[in-house]
């Protein structure tokens, strides 16, 4: 998505408005799936295949237990965890969360997300030059810095692992 808003710049090959359109639809788009899913499938499915995704008995427990803690707040806000924005709308569905509520939460989550993302590509993108120009200035000062630590880091950790070594 931000990558996105930084070609909304003046000049670039994507406007804000359609941009925004078009994110806001196919966010909305995959939201509904998951939801419908979850309606339709239910839970004995994610219990069946969800090893295959790494969605274990105690990962559904802990994710249902948000769910049952926050409610629709958890879609709404869901959308910032990557992975987890379409489980929430799965286990909306699953939980049976009447149509009309479950649009209201996913879609004001669905309109933040993609306006904070898209605003934030927008304004790095403008940005640009000059991100980049500091990038480059503190870029000299920064890898020596970045190189010494690491060196003594990896220093510390030999003497430390050649010191267990010789104690076993």
């Amino acid at each position: 998505m931000t990558t996105v808003g930084s070609l909304t710049v003046t000049g670039g090959p994507l406007t804000f408005g359609t941009s925004f359109i078009v994110s806001f639809a196919g966010t909305m788009t995959g939201m509904m799936v998951s939801y419908y899913l979850g309606k339709s499938v239910g839970k004995p499915f994610l219990y069946r295949y969800g090893k295959w995704v790494k969605l274990t008995p105690q990962r559904l427990e802990r994710a249902e237990g948000w769910f049952k803690k926050y409610g629709l707040w958890t879609v709404a806000f869901g959308y910032y965890v990557p992975g987890v924005r379409h489980f929430t709308c799965y286990l909306a569905g699953v939980s049976g969360v009447v149509l009309w509520r479950y649009l209201l939460f996913a879609g004001s989550g669905a309109l933040v997300w993609c306006l904070t993302f898209l605003s934030l590509g927008h304004f790095i993108g403008y940005n640009a030059p000059a991100i980049m120009e500091l990038v480059h200035h503190y870029m000299g000062i920064s890898v020596p810095i970045i190189i010494a630590v690491l060196g003594t880091g990896g220093y510390i950790y030999w003497r430390y692992r050649r010191k267990r070594a010789q104690s076993h």
